[in-house]
This record gives C-alpha cells, sequence and structure tokens, in this order.
C-alpha cells in the first residue's frame, strides 16, 4: 500500500490533497550550486523588502513561515497551499519572483507539512487533524500578518486543499479579507472525486488503455460511501495524472516534482520532511476532506474569485464554475487558464499574476493597505 500512497503522492494532490516524497540529494548534489546562483538571482535587495523565514506558533503548535516582498508597504498575499502537507515553498522560486514585486507574498507550511514537520510531535497533532484546527491557524496567521505589517486587511489565495481552508476563513472570517481567490477550489468533494474519476474513466477508454480501465473499473463505485479511502484515491490519481487531469498537456509530471531540487528554500532534509509530513497528513485528513461541502453556501461577505484551470480535473473546475454563478458577493469573478489544468501557478504564472493585479490588488489598495501600480 505504501508503494501506491507514495505514487498518489504523484498527487493524491499535491496541491489538490496528496504530495509525492522526493528523495534527497547527498550533500555533494550537483544541484548545490544550481541552488546558489537562483538564491542569489531571488534575493531581495530593495531598501524597503523583506526576505524571512521564521516560526510562528499557532494553535498551540510550532509552523514555518515565508515571507517576501520588494516593499513592505505592499498588500499582502497569503497563498494557503494544498495537499494536504503539500506547502509551495520548496516551488516558489519557479513563479513567485514577479509577483513579489505586486505583494509582500507569504507561503506557510501547515502543520505537519514540509519544514513545520519535525517542529512538532507527530503523535500531539492527531487529535487536531481536522479542517476547523487548520481554519483557526490560518486565522491566527492572518491576524499575525496584519499586526507585523500594520495592514487592515489581506488577500488570501486557497489552492486545492488549501482551497477547503481558505473559503472557511472566508465565511467565518470576512473582515480579515480583501478578497479570497480559490485555485483549484474543492467545492464538494465528493462530487469532485466522482466527476474526477468519470473523466478519467473515459479518457481511459478514449485511449484504449486496458491497464488503466480494469483498475478504474474495479474501483465502482467511486467514491465509496462513507469516509473516503486512500488506496482508492491513489489508483484513481495515478491515472487521473497519466491523463492530464493534474498538469494539463503534461503526462508526465516529474518535472514539477524535481523541482524542489533546485529550491533555496530547501535543504535536503526539508525535502524529506515534506514526504513524511505528507505521508501522515493523508493518512489523517483524505477520510476527513470526504465531508468537504460548498454547496449550499449563497453568500460571501468578501470579494470572492475563481482561478480555474481550463483542464483541471483533479478538483474539477467545471463545479467551481458552476458554484460561483449562483454566490452573492460584494465583486466575483471566474478567471480560465485555458491551458492549465491544477498547477495553474506553474503553468501560467504570468496569466495568474495579472488576474490578481487585475482583481485582488486594487481592492487593497483602495483600502489603503498598498500603494497604486506606477
Amino acid at each position: 500500500m505504501m508503494k501506491y500512497l507514495k505514487l498518489a503522492l504523484l498527487f493524491a494532490l499535491t496541491a489538490s490533497f496528496g504530495t509525492v516524497p522526493l528523495r534527497a540529494q547527498a550533500p555533494e548534489s550537483p544541484y548545490q550550486e544550481a541552488r546558489k546562483i537562483i538564491a542569489d538571482l531571488n534575493r531581495i535587495v530593495t531598501p524597503n523588502g523583506v526576505q524571512e523565514s521564521l516560526t510562528v506558533e499557532l494553535g498551540g503548535t510550532r509552523q514555518w513561515v515565508t515571507i517576501r516582498g520588494t516593499d513592505r508597504e505592499h498588500p499582502i498575499l497569503l497563498f494557503v497551499h494544498g495537499g494536504p502537507a503539500a506547502p509551495e515553498t520548496p516551488f516558489l522560486w519557479a513563479f513567485q519572483r514577479p509577483w513579489e514585486d505586486f505583494f509582500t507574498v507569504v507561503q506557510w507550511d501547515q502543520r505537519a507539512a514540509g519544514k513545520s514537520w519535525p517542529l512538532n510531535e507527530p503523535g500531539e497533532l492527531v487529535p487536531d487533524m481536522k479542517l476547523e484546527r487548520y481554519v483557526d491557524d490560518a486565522i491566527e496567521l492572518i491576524e499575525f500578518l496584519r499586526q507585523r505589517f500594520g495592514k487592515r486587511k489581506i488577500i488570501l489565495l486557497g489552492h486545492s486543499w488549501g482551497s477547503a481552508v481558505g473559503m472557511t476563513v472566508a465565511r467565518k472570517r470576512p473582515d480579515l479579507l480583501h478578497a479570497y481567490v480559490g485555485a483549484g477550489q474543492i467545492i464538494n468533494a465528493r462530487r469532485g472525486e466522482a466527476a474526477s474519476y468519470d473523466w478519467t474513466l473515459e479518457k481511459a477508454r478514449e485511449a484504449e488503455n486496458a491497464g488503466a480501465i480494469r483498475e478504474l473499473e474495479a474501483l465502482a463505485p467511486y467514491p465509496a460511501p462513507g469516509p473516503f479511502d486512500v488506496t482508492a484515491m491513489t489508483t484513481q490519481r495515478k491515472w487521473n495524472i497519466r491523463f492530464g487531469g493534474l498538469y494539463g498537456n503534461r503526462s508526465d509530471v516529474s518535472q514539477y516534482f524535481k523541482l524542489p531540487r533546485l529550491s533555496p528554500e530547501y535543504e535536503p532534509e526539508d525535502i524529506k520532511s515534506w514526504g513524511k509530513g505528507s505521508d501522515f497528513s493523508i493518512r489523517h485528513l483524505w477520510p476527513v476532506i470526504s465531508e468537504v461541502n460548498f454547496d449550499e453556501v449563497r453568500r460571501l461577505d468578501v470579494p470572492v474569485y475563481m482561478f480555474n484551470g481550463r483542464h483541471d480535473y483533479t478538483t474539477p473546475a467545471p463545479l467551481a464554475a458552476d458554484w460561483l454563478r449562483q454566490v452573492n458577493a460584494p465583486k466575483k469573478a471566474n478567471i480560465w487558464f485555458e491551458h492549465s489544468a491544477h498547477l495553474m501557478m506553474i503553468s501560467e504564472p504570468g496569466r495568474m499574476l495579472q488576474a490578481l493585479l487585475k482583481h485582488a490588488r486594487p481592492l487593497a489598495v483602495e483600502a489603503g493597505d498598498g500603494e497604486p501600480i506606477d
């Protein structure tokens, strides 16, 4: 089973509910020199810039936070990662640097995730492995950031699993947010898994892939009643990834999972922690995710924007687009990323920045939490 669990961490949702443990490079790794070059290239050198990593106590546990931006006066953008336990911190070097010219970007390794994994005893985390605890952690972090940078509110971007956290924060504490951005948004986890399965099986039949058809049909009905099953999810995700539901037109996602090898933020031991935290969190949180359901939400008291990859069938994008049409909010918009699936920040980072600048940043500026773009 562990073999398949690690395969499903070929995403079993790296942004959408899981991640694949990455092999740490040896001390003499050929990547070390490249990491130094990338670190220097991405170094913040502006007078009022911020580039810091620190541990913050959230919900009685120590958690790792990375903060970067060229001007501390910029609006704060908090990226709430997917997985569970699939931090974007080791990937940020590949997409985030241009964002830092317009936002103070905060990457947060959630409890049991990435660099937060070794900071706490796993056994002590088990009782609080539930959505509500992650939501309260996020709220505590937002309050910390507001005080540290003197901001009224922040912009929250929730990706995949992080979108379940983010949407709940937006419902519970709209007063803390200039805007909520859902990327790879989970609306109804059970309906989403069913739609993902149907799409994957259809693609397998179109490809006449006998092995995929056999393994997928053996899962029916998928998802089964009750809490989600990790083993079944692993098989479904394996083929969903193969047919492009995670990374658009790419059936080989190895390039994505190799990006942390070049990360200036993550040492080899941190990459090991990323895998351990993922294994732990998937086991405890995947059954919990089966209960995520925002179908009945008809109003949000904060501007809401859906960033949808046209080819996303990890968290099927049509569900988020349909949901947004019936929601009342001060402002709302659905933005399609035509050349992306679930990983739009990697596939179309410029387009994602453009959408953030058009829709979210002006709201923070209007409220006095940032300067207009010249």
